[in-house]
């Protein structure tokens, strides 16, 4: 396999642990740990880890090496704000469909959650929880608002791997369910206010924690 074609398996791999915080801000990524988990080249790791400096995922510390990169009080706010805008409005066109076939999809991802989170797979939950946003502005059926959100590359924050306590993520299952049930019901009013209700939580909870 080509240098280039590893270099974006690591990409992929490092890029969906960051987001769904399973690499949490101010781990140190080491190019010869991901080197022999990923099985390639340390070159391979380094332009992995170039791409991701380059769309401000990771920062290179004082002293050489890369980290993921850390969120402010104030970066938190606003990608808090980002996220309610584009998400709900994702909401507002998916009221508007006829053809309600994602309903289905979230369940799933629900399902999904509940079980990772019942076997003690964190890791697993916060993927699920990564995938039921995603499906979410999915849901839109507006392929340009999907592609914005992805390339964004935009954190699940409150997803604090290894720090949040089991309520929370109990709390995280119910408003999924919540969100889900309301549009399946078509109740848009109740799915918007509890998707912002879900985020403010979670914004809270993560500059508590800062």
């Amino acid at each position: 396999m080509k240098t280039d074609s590893l270099a974006n398996k690591v990409y992929v791999e490092l890029r969906r642990q960051i987001l769904s915080n399973q690499q949490v801000p101010g781990n140190r990524l080491k190019e010869d740990v991901w080197a022999k988990k990923m099985e390639v080249s340390r070159m391979a790791v380094r332009e992995a880890l170039t791409r991701l400096l380059g769309e401000n995922m990771v920062t290179v510390g004082e002293k050489g090496g890369y980290f993921v990169k850390s969120m402010t009080a104030d970066d938190i706010r606003e990608i808090r704000q980002l996220r309610e805008l584009l998400e709900v409005g994702a909401l507002r066109l998916a009221h508007e469909r006829t053809d309600q076939a994602y309903i289905a999809e979230l369940e799933r991802i629900c399902e999904d959650f509940s079980g990772m989170v019942e076997k003690g797979y964190i890791g697993g939950a916060c993927e699920a929880d990564m995938r039921f946003h995603e499906t979410l502005i999915a849901s839109s059926g507006n392929a340009k608002l999907l592609e914005l959100y992805q390339t964004s590359n935009i954190p699940l924050f409150h997803m604090k791997l290894g720090n949040m306590r089991m309520d929370d993520y109990g709390q995280t299952d119910a408003e999924h369910r919540k969100i889900v049930q309301a549009l399946k019901k078509k109740d848009l009013k109740l799915a918007e206010a509890t998707l912002v209700k879900h985020l403010h939580r979670g914004a809270v909870a993560a500059i508590a924690m800062e």
